[in-house]
């Protein structure tokens, strides 16, 4: 419900008590509740309207369940639920709620409850989702961050899951522009996970927006992951996989975005990278290739940004190196056939780059350049 709710906080409790009782009836999943509201309108109007008429519509079990008394455990989660509520910033809306997301809505299986920490508004923002690997590259870490604050810089809010690797880089950059960062989580609204993104998701809190369908104290479950992308890519109107492995998480919301109907973008990477697989796939099926921010923003109707700015300047000596490294992975043997020096030397100039964050050292001794 909303801050500015015109209910009288007595009905408004009530209110909020129905639709918990809805979502957490035993049997009763989202397509069923999403059903019942189609037939009876309300969570109120389903508890008024008897076995008989719910049993026509879900089955006897599903009726049972419904017409079942609060139990302890239910009316203790209602309980803090509401004072949660009574916090600053903490917001809870129904699907029915005028401020719940209309792109959210529109998807086939919209939460029925979105609990909500921060800044409320940015649901109603132009949105784009950037994602991928966990186990990102520093390049790949470097690209989802000037991407997600070029976007962040055009106005455009950016969806990510709070997740390590890309998602962290994402949000982090994102809080630097305007349109900020909205992070959508597989755990209840006042955990965090992992928990080494406490203070990013802190910082998220404050200057951007979090968002959960799980009831507040939900601990980290695997199979809710999976099932959250669907409002990762539900709340944008694209999706960025800068990232991603053959098998990643990552290619299940781009999935679910296609059969939303919003855009799937992804960034090209070198053949030889095993993150770069799971880009390449879907660009294969479909996916727009992007190499700048120009091109999704083109591709979402939105205003050009003036170009990126340049590199920076490498160290003294080494643009030849750095030229010779390209920009896929090189095994250091043959970089070394290629610039022609000793193999100390060799070693102590990649190092040197590497401490300056222009190169990056990838498993099996590959060597990378990191562009920013």
């Amino acid at each position: 419900m909303q801050d500015t709710d015109p209910q009288a906080p007595a009905d408004r409790a009530a209110t909020i008590a129905d639709w918990l009782r809805l979502e957490q009836a035993g049997g009763v999943g989202c397509r069923t509740a999403h059903q019942l509201l189609a037939r009876f309108g309300s969570p109120a109007a389903i508890f008024r309207a008897g076995h008989g008429a719910l049993a026509a519509q879900v089955g006897p079990a599903r009726a049972q369940a419904l017409c079942s008394p609060v139990s302890p455990a239910l009316a203790q989660r209602i309980e803090t639920t509401l004072a949660w509520l009574a916090r600053p910033g903490h917001h809870l809306l129904t699907l029915h709620d005028p401020a719940y997301p209309a792109l959210l809505a529109a998807i086939p299986d919209p939460p029925l409850l979105l609990y909500v920490t921060g800044r409320r508004e940015l649901l109603a923002r132009p949105a784009v989702a950037v994602i991928g690997s966990r186990n990102a590259s520093l390049q790949g870490r470097a690209n989802a961050g000037a991407f997600a604050q070029a976007l962040s810089d055009a106005g455009l809010c950016v969806v990510s899951g709070l997740a390590l690797g890309i998602d962290a880089a994402a949000h982090e950059a994102a809080l630097r522009g305007p349109g900020s960062t909205l992070a959508v989580t597989g755990t209840g609204a006042d955990r965090v996970y992992p928990a080494r993104n406490r203070a990013l998701a802190q910082h998220i809190a404050r200057d951007g927006c979090i968002v959960s369908e799980y009831a507040l104290g939900t601990p980290p479950v695997a199979a809710n992951f999976p099932r959250r992308n669907r409002i990762i890519s539900g709340l944008a109107a694209g999706v960025l996989v800068v990232e991603a492995a053959a098998q990643s998480g990552s290619l299940i919301t781009a999935q679910l975005a296609a059969e939303q109907g919003r855009e799937v973008f992804a960034i090209p990477g070198s053949i030889h990278s095993a993150l770069a697989k799971g880009c390449h796939r879907l660009i294969r099926e479909g996916a727009q290739l992007v190499e700048t921010v120009d091109e999704v923003l083109a591709a979402l109707h939105a205003s050009p940004l003036a170009a990126p700015a340049p590199d920076p300047a490498a160290p003294s000596g080494d643009a030849a190196l750095l030229a010779a490294l390209g920009y896929g992975p090189v095994d250091p043997d043959r970089l070394l056939l290629e610039v022609g020096c000793d193999a100390s030397l060799l070693g102590s100039r990649l190092l040197a780059l590497e401490l300056a964050g222009q190169v990056e050292t990838l498993p099996g001794g590959l060597v990378q350049r990191v562009c920013r």
